[in-house]
């Protein structure tokens, strides 16, 4: 079968949804598919990863063109509405791979729309997040969980998120996509319940099938029980003493504010070092001593920070998705203290393969660090129960789901 995967961006690009696309392209060239990836030219220096069995194809875009639109360097800023450029690139590869079947991840699909061939290849959409009817993707209104999209509420929004002359172009493009893409996909996977409610998919009539983030089934290989990583793969800059250890956008969401308050509550005598390592979106200059602060590891880096971790710590506290840095830790063998926000919820079990708190309290969260600080049997038992919960989420079983989706359409 020949299989288009539409992805804004690709590795070298670092994010969770990136290394998603690249996971399940390898995963399906591995099952004897041919696999295509059709993803937005950043502009880069380095090209895109290559990969056995895998052909990246780099569409052409305004962002590239317009460096101002850029929201952070190596990331065009990718709108819900068909850009001129994609959508010729995106008729020359259909045109020279003629696919059996697309698959779009976030909001290239305006692209994809808007090539005529198109309408001849089914479809299925992965949605990562809430951007099938939030503007920024987030479903956050003044700090808090969204109930649903309204237009007062969206129009503050998008404004403070994406300026005020770019923020109404993409409240309105999101609304008025929406009937378009419920006609053309043949099939949404949300990769969590939470994603598809929140997408009000059950509201619209569509088929859709939770399919969610995973990780590479070598990743989770180890067997169950403490740890005893090989020294040689332990990165230079972590610690050499005990560190918790946090990975994700240093953002107060993601819980960083709270994770800095509960750490400083932690008893002194035998607190952990802390370590955060992620694209910098708020201030932590000034940070006290014992915290770290990294930006911008590779994936190499940022598994060796959970392997060798004490614990990890991901308190995130907006309605995450299906954070993958969960599968991650939980797969390695950190010990892991988290929330049920979002699709977390299903991805965990509190007290079998984790520690959940209730998101933004930092004194429950003080309180499971110190737990596992304090009680080596329990960081043994969370590892234990971790690595049979994250088997859910293997790329093995994600691929063959994802795959069984595409015979149903071909």
């Amino acid at each position: 079968m020949k299989v288009l995967l539409l992805a804004q961006f690709y590795p070298p690009v670092i994010g969770g949804e990136e290394r998603h696309v690249r996971n399940l392209a390898v995963a399906l060239a591995a099952r004897g598919h041919e696999v295509h990836v059709a993803t937005l030219d950043t502009g880069g220096a380095e090209g895109p990863v290559a990969d056995p069995g895998v052909r990246v194809h780099l569409l052409d875009n305004v962002g590239r063109r317009v460096p101002a639109l850029y929201p952070t360097a190596d990331r065009p800023l990718a709108l819900p509405v068909p850009d001129p450029l994609t959508v010729r690139d995106l008729a020359r590869v259909v045109r020279e791979v003629r696919p059996d079947v697309a698959h779009a991840h976030n909001w290239i699909i305006a692209s994809w729309l808007a090539v005529p061939s198109a309408r001849h290849v089914p479809l299925v959409h992965s949605l990562h997040d809430y951007g099938h009817v939030c503007p920024t993707k987030r479903l956050m209104f003044q700090d808090a969980p969204c109930s649903g999209p309204a237009p007062a509420k969206c129009f503050g929004c998008t404004t403070d998120h994406y300026g005020r002359g770019r923020g109404p172009v993409v409240q309105a493009a999101v609304r008025a996509g929406l009937p378009a893409r419920r006609r053309a996909v043949d099939v949404f996977t949300p990769v969590s319940r939470y994603v598809a409610d929140a997408n009000r998919l059950d509201e619209q009539g569509v088929r859709w099938q939770v399919v969610p983030n995973f990780v590479p089934d070598e990743l989770a290989g180890q067997p169950a029980g403490p740890r005893t990583p090989a020294a040689g793969d332990r990165d230079p800059a972590l610690p050499t003493a005990p560190y918790l250890f946090f990975a994700g956008d240093l953002s107060e969401q993601k819980g960083v504010a709270t994770l800095l308050r509960a750490w400083e509550r932690l008893r002194p005598g035998d607190r952990p070092d802390l370590v955060l390592v992620g694209r910098p979106t708020m201030d932590l200059s000034g940070v006290p001593a014992g915290v770290h602060v990294h930006h911008h590891w590779d994936h190499a880096r940022v598994l060796s920070g959970f392997r060798h971790a004490l614990a990890a710590a991901l308190p995130s506290e907006w309605p995450d998705p299906c954070p993958t840095t969960v599968l991650e830790a939980m797969a390695v063998g950190a010990p892991l203290v988290t929330t049920a926000q979002g699709g977390i919820a299903d991805m965990v079990a509190h007290e079998e393969s984790a520690l959940v708190v209730p998101a933004g309290d930092a004194l429950s969260l003080t309180a499971a660090l110190q737990r596992l600080v304090d009680e080596p049997e329990l960081r043994a038992r969370l590892v234990r129960g971790a690595s049979a919960h994250v088997r859910r989420f293997l790329q093995s079983r994600v691929a063959a789901d994802l795959e069984g989706i595409y015979d149903s359409l071909v």
